[in-house]
């Protein structure tokens, strides 16, 4: 069974950094895309950053441009969201979401959701 947690979320100030975490369990990274996303209140849910071992960085939101990078680590088959410079619009819940298909992935649609963890950011 496919599981993946979350964690690191928290409240931080402008311009502060948090590093968020999504254990993979019941995959091997090296098989799926990982991407993050995140939704706001009242908001819908938009793609953040996506990676896979085969082809690197799969999609990145303009919002993160020098702000946010993802990595892999596999020995721990984790996936790491840095985030750096925040800001009060980066407040939401971060999903950390899976899939062998990246498109899906990319798309929005993949297979497998984390549950959230809640970033908020103070001004």
């Amino acid at each position: 069974e496919v599981q993946l947690q979350a964690s690191g979320g928290g409240l931080v100030q402008a311009g502060g950094s948090l590093r968020l975490s999504c254990e993979a369990s019941g995959l091997t990274l090296d098989d799926y895309a990982i991407g993050w996303f995140r939704q706001a209140p009242g908001k819908e849910r938009e793609g953040v950053l996506s990676i896979s071992s085969r082809h690197g960085i799969l999609f990145y939101a303009d919002f993160v441009k020098g702000r946010f990078t993802i990595s892999n680590d596999n020995a721990k088959n984790t996936v790491h969201l840095q985030m750096n410079s925040l800001k009060p619009e980066d407040t939401a819940v971060y999903f950390c979401a899976a899939d062998t298909d990246a498109n899906r992935l990319v798309l929005g649609y993949p297979n497998y959701w984390g549950q959230g963890t809640q970033v908020t950011v103070s001004s």
